[in-house]
């Protein structure tokens, strides 16, 4: 991501040039892309799984644990301006990335400390679970949907983006049925038909926590219960 100083966004590296993978999960770790719709090298949701050095993948385990009902969320920076097809087409099999901490005030403002220096993690494109360009102009889906991803019975759901402005959030599931494996990977799209798509920038998620719902993989029934925040963005995916 082009980290430029942004009103909701602190950085100690808002000199720096790259993109950031959010960190998902617990048993099985997986990376969230952070997409911006206006910022082309950026404009793509793409979920994979990265090979984590033990020692940076046991510090995120630690801190999460010690965070667990904040709003504290995990990225990896990578630096650089490379198109993320190079991981999908597989000529790319490692980059370095630096682990931080995304902490968030109650302005909403976004502060991003790194937690350990640069090491290398290795990436191969079969672990690619979704990739596709953001369409700015692309029309709303009458309902919240969302894409699946993970394994067993860690089941986590992305917004599924659709036209800008928009809100991209991702949540871990508790209690998740019906998901087969052939939901998580490729992701499947979940709709909520229980709940409308507020057609914009969200200022707060339209899924709450602690809260069952009943979603359709085509015609097939899934149950969840909304958990954990991974991510939550509003802001600078929609700035121009």
């Amino acid at each position: 991501m082009s980290i430029h100083p942004l009103p909701d966004t602190v950085s100690a590296t808002a000199d720096r040039h790259g993109h950031r993978f959010l960190l998902i999960g617990r048993r099985n770790v997986f990376s969230y892309h952070l997409g911006l719709y206006h910022v082309p090298i950026h404009a793509f949701q793409m979920i994979t799984r990265f090979g984590l050095p033990d020692g940076l993948r046991e510090t995120y385990l630690t801190d999460l644990a010690a965070h667990e009902d904040q709003q504290v969320y995990y990225s990896l920076f990578t630096e650089g301006h490379w198109p993320l097809q190079d991981i999908v087409d597989g000529s790319r099999t490692s980059l370095p990335v630096e682990l931080e901490r995304v902490t968030v005030d109650a302005q909403g403002n976004r502060t991003f400390t790194p937690l350990l220096p640069v090491t290398d993690a290795t990436c191969r494109k079969e672990d690619v679970v979704h990739y596709r360009p953001l369409e700015a102009d692309a029309g709303y889906p009458d309902y919240v949907t969302a894409l699946s991803f993970g394994q067993g019975d860690e089941v986590h759901l992305a917004h599924r983006l659709a036209g800008a402005p928009n809100w991209d959030e991702v949540i871990t599931t508790v209690d998740p049925r019906g998901f087969q494996p052939g939901d998580l990977a490729p992701a499947a799209t979940v709709t909520v038909p229980t709940v409308k798509d507020p057609h914009g920038a969200a200022p707060k998620s339209p899924l709450t926590t602690g809260t069952g719902y009943e979603g359709k993989i085509g015609d097939r029934t899934v149950t969840f219960t909304a958990g954990r925040q991974g991510w939550w963005n509003h802001t600078s995916l929609n700035t121009a």
